[in-house]
């Protein structure tokens, strides 16, 4: 399958199951914005797997930074 016809077959169950698919876009930085403060780090290399904030000093994994982020703009 596709990555299109994934998408299509989520926005349908979403469509039959009364729930809400949010899209993020595709450029959004979710790894480089801190999910403490907000503040966007403007560089952040890919072999960087620790994210730590410049302005407030918080420490986080990479990815769990990220997920935090796009959570944050689901709800």
């Amino acid at each position: 399958m596709g990555f299109y016809e994934f998408r299509r077959q989520l926005d349908y169950k979403c469509k039959l199951y009364g729930s809400k698919l949010v899209i993020a876009d595709r450029w959004f930085p979710s790894s480089k914005i801190c999910s403490n403060c907000g503040t966007k780090k403007e560089t952040l290399t890919l072999d960087e797997r620790v994210f730590e904030c410049n302005h407030c000093g918080f420490i986080i994994d990479r990815d769990l930074n990220a997920a935090i982020n796009l959570e944050k703009i689901a709800s």
